[in-house]
């Protein structure tokens, strides 16, 4: 891998070992994310003694429960298996990984709490597919958190761009303040590099140490390759064609004027009925993010979403890429030329960076009617319609809700698109590679920008 690239989860795991009531983490996220990666960094900066189990390469470990759940039965079933194990109270992280493997090892969860010797970590890679099992059996005893592929910040991070840039873009947001030729060339080259290499950690770090895409491609497709294995291994019969062509459909459904995922594209015959499964089960093993359709632009969003009709987005946008035909990719790397998947990828880009804020996603389709918005945000007191343009084309869907006497919760708007900073009509206009600090933007200014 190369040397470590910090994630803003390196945060989140320092805060929790400083805090006094360790819960148990659960970590969750898509394979090859960063997960284990970044539990070393973790772990060599804050413990004297790191033990590490691996319940696919190490499946021996998977008798550790035949005494019992306890701190003690555990530990001692642990030296059993490898006697040069050290178990030093108050300095040690148990970190288990590969759980999915094994999800009766969440039920321990609580009795570790409870004994309190040592920090505990585990980790999986479609810990979603069991989550409903794995909480019922630890429910209050584990704090949970996810990760997810790169965003730009880390990304820029990545290349050696620190804080004070990222500030340096916040602060034209922010001001709505538009950016000079210069720094516009500079996050248009960043940013495009990042929509062709996405999120993936191994990627990433391919890309920052020999300073070329040389064989990111294939380093891409072969974690492509990686999720087709996972579903043959853990999908069960029928599900695994099924779930398989769901994945292989994905770029060609983005490709389309109306990017609603369509079943009956999927296969001959195929039935909404079979297939909404193997849909959960991509989003449930963090590969794909689901947008879904509201029946009605309106607060609150949480619940207001009709469960049968969504849009299926790459939860990391390089493995998107990576799935187009080496024609369109050609096309793409050598000359920015997106064809058919132009749409489709934009959208995809800031589907991305909305799921990477928590954001739910949701859109909107008026029946019989061109009216159609490709997400909303809200604030405490307004339902944000957020349109990706390809270009820097209108936005008059955006324009007909805000305006319109029904929509009573919007009041304004948000466009990304592939221009500048702007504001007119209603409509805060910005450029894609801004799109993840809009969360922070929305918290610090949202309610006071068309303060009525």
């Amino acid at each position: 891998m190369g040397e470590y690239l910090s994630r803003k989860i390196d945060e989140a795991l320092a805060t929790w070992h400083r805090g006094s009531d360790k819960l148990p983490i659960l970590l969750n996220g898509a394979r090859q994310v960063g997960k284990t990666e970044s539990i070393r960094h973790f772990a060599a900066r804050n413990y004297e003694n790191f033990i590490e189990v691996n319940f696919v390469k190490q499946p021996q470990f998977k008798n550790i429960l035949l005494d019992g759940y306890s701190a003690d039965a555990i530990v001692k079933r642990m030296s059993l298996l490898d006697p040069s194990l050290q178990f030093q109270p108050g300095k040690t992280l148990l970190f288990f990984d590969e759980i999915q493997d094994f999800p009766d090892m969440a039920t321990s969860l609580k009795f570790f709490h409870e004994d309190g010797r040592f920090d505990v970590i585990l980790s999986g890679s479609l810990l979603g597919i069991h989550y409903k099992r794995i909480s019922s059996i630890a429910v209050g005893a584990k704090k949970d958190m996810t990760l997810r592929s790169f965003d730009f910040e880390e990304f820029l991070n990545a290349r050696g761009y620190g804080p004070d840039f990222i500030e340096r873009i916040y602060s034209h947001v922010a001001e709505c303040r538009p950016f000079d030729k210069m720094e516009e060339g500079i996050l248009h080259g960043l940013f495009m590099d990042f929509c062709i290499l996405g999120g993936m950690p191994k990627v990433v770090s391919q890309f920052v140490s020999k300073g070329t895409f040389e064989g990111t491609l294939d380093t891409q497709r072969g974690i492509l390759n990686d999720y087709r294995d996972d579903v043959r291994k853990y999908a069960e019969g029928l599900d695994q064609t099924r779930i398989l062509n769901v994945f292989d459909n994905i770029p060609p459904q983005l490709a389309k004027e109306n990017k609603k995922f369509q079943v009956s594209k999927v296969a001959r015959n195929a039935r909404f009925a079979d297939y909404k499964g193997c849909v959960e089960w991509l989003k449930d093993a963090g590969v794909i993010n689901l947008c879904h359709a509201m029946p009605f632009p309106a607060l609150p969003i949480k619940g207001n979403y009709d469960p049968d009709k969504f849009k299926i987005y790459m939860a990391d946008t390089g493995l998107l890429v990576a799935q187009l035909d080496d024609e369109a990719q050609q096309d793409l790397r050598a000359n920015e030329n997106l064809g058919v998947y132009k749409g489709g990828l934009y959208e995809n880009i800031v589907a991305d960076a909305l799921a990477k804020q928590g954001y739910a996603l949701v859109y909107f389709k008026k029946d019989d009617s061109t009216l159609e918005q490709d997400f909303f945000v809200r604030t405490a007191r307004h339902l944000i319609p957020v349109e990706v343009k390809a270009a820097t084309g209108c936005a008059q869907s955006m324009r007909t809700l805000i305006k319109g006497d029904k929509y009573e919760d919007i009041s304004w708007g948000i466009k990304f698109h592939g221009g500048n900073i702007g504001m007119a009509n209603g409509i805060l206009t910005l450029p894609y590679y801004t799109a993840f600090l809009l969360k922070r933007f929305l918290s610090e200014h949202g309610e006071e920008l068309f303060a009525e």
